[in-house]
């Protein structure tokens, strides 16, 4: 949890251990002094998340003069309460679940084993203070970036204040990020609940764990908690999990969610929340029967609000709605002055989104460049057990379109390293557009997915046809030598009858 400050005041995050006094020593100093500001800036950031630290950042190095914003803690939400923290809990919930099976592999492991939650727990927040100092306000500094703490608000629109400054611009950039909603369901408020913002400062593991949402943070983290030891209850709306991935790929992770003891609820109708003295009851329907159950948390997976309170964004002539900044394809708000990234916009909320858009308004803001947000190719992964990894088209998304694609799969049951790795469970699946080579999109299912896209994200990128990534040579034995046997089963394609018989005769002929 994070006690929030008004300028001047000290920002706590609780626990308040040593762990987190670093993570704030370096991401909201209580003795920060704002500097003067300059007559004139080249840029303004407000937000000092990934898409506001890579502007500023990027920006100063090439010579601009700019000012960073920031009224919460720098590194937004992936250092402070999103991709950071959730991969180191998802890291030691592996390893406690290889614990488990580690009698497969012949090691004996003697029994009682536990998994230790404070110490899990220490253990990330002595890591996210580690890696906060990469967001810091000493390294922007150190990059030449004004950084001011407090609240930034638009005074016109070519100036902003903060903390009783008045920071005048050539170009500004609104990076505010995103934060949690909470949907409307009658006694959830009353009962009180955990968010991304609130679970990561947990010290004690919640021995009965719902989850509202079984997108990627719901899935994610009730896998984690099962892990831990927690009952677990994913409830979702839609049928099944992940209702935006391949269906084979969701129904995979859906076997192994189940194996980790969670209970998933799905098809959720009417749920609603009571607080009561043994814990918080949720009773919702399911595939037609009424589910009551009682835990002792409840964790909000569904729902994010852009941060546009308090911006007075009208005062600079910018138009936004609930669903973010609104933007043009060059990421230029309706004040052609200033330009807006990240998860303050509307669309993707990914991390390295929020990069590449930064890079975008560089370009675009400081040297009149066209770049686009819409020829970015963006991949993305769920950190599951197995994970599943998502670049460009779905087949779904083809058909929706008009696109007519030819699917190639490779099982991980007939790739050597993952039967090697116990980890047969999974497939790499690429969409050809048809009657050609080209990559129009791929998901891969396996323990290690979002280190095997990038493979197939760069073909798409730059036009590698399948053709391509089969000639190039991959160490064996790896589980990514499933994506060449996808490209080997392309070549066979190309042999068509007509071909075989001209090489048969070719063959004779040279006898």
């Amino acid at each position: 949890m994070v006690k929030l400050a008004e300028p001047n005041e000290s920002v706590i995050v609780e626990p308040w251990d040593e762990h987190n006094r670093a993570l704030v020593g370096n991401a909201h100093p209580e003795d920060w002094v704002n500097p003067e500001p300059a007559e004139r800036y080249n840029l303004v950031v407000i937000g000092g998340g990934t898409a506001g630290l890579v502007t500023a950042i990027g920006s100063a190095g090439l010579g601009a003069r700019v000012a960073l914003i920031e009224r919460e803690l720098m590194g937004g939400d992936c250092l402070n309460f999103g991709c950071v923290p959730s991969k180191a809990l998802i890291r030691a919930a592996r390893a406690a679940a290889d614990v488990r099976i580690a009698g497969e592999y012949g090691v004996e492991v003697p029994s009682g084993a536990r998994v230790n939650f404070p110490a899990v727990m220490e253990r990330m927040r002595r890591l996210r203070a580690r890696i906060s100092k990469a967001d810091s306000v000493w390294r922007c500094r150190e990059a030449g970036v004004d950084v001011f703490l407090g609240q930034g608000r638009f005074s016109g629109p070519d100036s902003v204040e903060v903390a009783g400054k008045t920071l005048r611009f050539a170009k500004a950039v609104i990076a505010t990020g995103a934060r949690a909603a909470a949907p409307p369901i009658p006694g959830l408020e009353e009962a009180d609940f955990l968010t991304n913002q609130t679970v990561f400062g947990l010290t004690e593991l919640p021995r009965r764990l719902a989850v509202i949402g079984a997108g990627p943070l719901g899935c994610e983290l009730s896998q984690t908690f099962a892990r831990f030891g927690s009952q677990v209850y994913l409830v979702e709306t839609a049928h099944g999990i992940l209702p935006n991935e391949d269906r084979d790929a969701a129904q995979i992770l859906l076997q192994s969610l189940i194996r980790d003891g969670i209970t998933l609820l799905c098809c959720g109708s009417d749920l609603k929340v009571k607080k009561e003295r043994g814990g918080k009851r949720l009773t919702v329907g399911s595939h037609g029967q009424r589910q009551d159950i009682t835990v002792d948390e409840i964790l909000v997976g569904v729902g994010r609000r852009p941060n546009v309170e308090g911006l007075d964004l009208d005062k600079a002539g910018v138009a936004f709605d609930e669903s973010g900044v609104a933007v043009n394809d060059r990421l230029q708000t309706t004040n052609p002055r200033i330009y807006a990234a990240g998860d303050v916009c509307p669309g993707y909320k990914f991390t390295h989104n929020s990069d590449f858009q930064a890079r975008i308004v560089i370009q675009n803001a400081l040297f009149f460049g066209r770049a686009r947000a819409s020829a970015l190719t963006i991949p993305w992964c769920t950190y599951t057990d197995p994970e599943i990894a998502h670049v460009g088209l779905s087949e779904r998304d083809a058909k929706a379109r008009g696109i007519r694609v030819r699917t190639f799969v490779q099982e991980l049951g007939d790739v050597d390293r993952a039967i090697l790795d116990g980890e047969v469970e999974g497939f790499v699946k690429v969409h050809l557009g048809e009657g050609t080579g080209k990559i129009l999109g791929a998901t891969i299912v396996a323990r290690h997915a979002g280190e095997m896209l990038p493979e197939l994200t760069l073909a798409i990128t730059h036009g590698l046809g399948l053709g391509k990534v089969a000639s190039t040579i991959h160490t064996y034995p790896t589980q990514a030598e499933a994506i060449r046997k996808i490209g080997d089963q392309y070549n066979r394609t190309r042999l068509t009858p007509f071909v075989k018989r001209l090489f048969r005769k070719w063959l004779a002929w040279t006898r």
